[in-house]
């Protein structure tokens, strides 16, 4: 071989390899440290990589990409399409039953409380909707009742229209007297919400369906003293647990003796209309 071609520069050719450098020549004791600082922007990669636009690609172990999984469903599908009040009614029986519970203690104030994570419109439907068939049922075998104890030939003939009014004022009270506060309240600058309203005052009625079995009895001083006391305990559930929940309101008092008075005032229709 021509010894001319042995002194040519040949690091600049591609593909080659460089020479083998003496110990003697190398830079020693250079600290890992030094190497680490001078490519600071050097991370550990994860594998896949991308292998079109939806993939994720190369991803950091320092900087972990949310996926779409991660992120909260919407269960909002608009207000005409019954899936989008399904969110509402995801409560089990142990909750349904622990709410009703605490309805039957009106002076703990404590209800907005425990609803607070999971306000729920079950109870009202379901408890409106039981009061319904029962103010329909009882109340006509009350009026039975009342009529054979004064005249036993007397005829009776059952009335179907108590369904149909005890349909519009339960549904009717439990619906507009929350959204009427709700407004009222959010008029006046207080804070207000208004599922947590109608949960309060749909577990507000629960107590009237224990009540109704005594005001069978034929005895009418006996059943005023029933509906006053179940009327009492439903206003003072409500009141007080507005006055724990709106408890910065200059103008609680107010609001209080409305929620007190109208419950008071339903408690007296069921009594005169069902239970005459």
């Amino acid at each position: 071989m021509d010894e001319s071609f042995a002194n040519l520069q040949t690091s600049h050719l591609l593909g080659s390899v460089p020479a083998v450098i003496s110990d003697d020549k190398k830079s020693t004791n250079v600290p890992i440290a030094s190497v680490n600082e001078a490519s600071p922007s050097a991370n550990m990669q994860i594998f896949p990589p991308n292998q079109g636009n939806n993939a994720r690609g190369y991803q950091t172990l320092e900087t972990p990409i949310e996926g779409p999984e991660q992120q909260p469903p919407n269960n909002w599908k608009g207000f005409f399409n019954v899936y989008s009040y399904t969110q509402y009614f995801d409560v089990d029986t142990d909750v349904v039953l622990n709410r009703l519970m605490s309805s039957l203690y009106p002076t703990s104030g404590d209800f907005f409380n425990k609803i607070d994570a999971n306000p729920d419109l079950y109870g009202l439907v379901w408890i409106c909707t039981t009061l319904v068939f029962v103010f329909a049922s009882l109340g006509n075998c009350a009026t039975y009742l009342v009529k054979k104890r004064t005249d036993s030939n007397a005829r009776w003939d059952f009335d179907v229209n108590y369904i149909n009014l005890a349909a519009s004022i339960i549904y009717g009270y439990a619906i507009i007297v929350p959204l009427a506060f709700y407004f009222s309240l959010r008029y006046m600058g207080s804070k207000a919400d208004l599922l947590r309203f109608w949960c309060l005052w749909g577990y507000s009625l629960f107590i009237f369906v224990p009540a109704s079995l005594p005001l069978l009895i034929p005895v009418e001083f006996l059943r005023w003293v029933i509906i006053l006391l179940a009327g009492s305990a439903s206003s003072c559930f409500v009141a007080l647990n507005l006055r724990s929940y709106l408890e910065t309101n200059n103008d609680l008092t107010v609001v209080m003796a409305a929620a007190f008075g109208l419950q008071m005032i339903l408690s007296i229709f069921i009594k005169v209309w069902f239970f005459p």
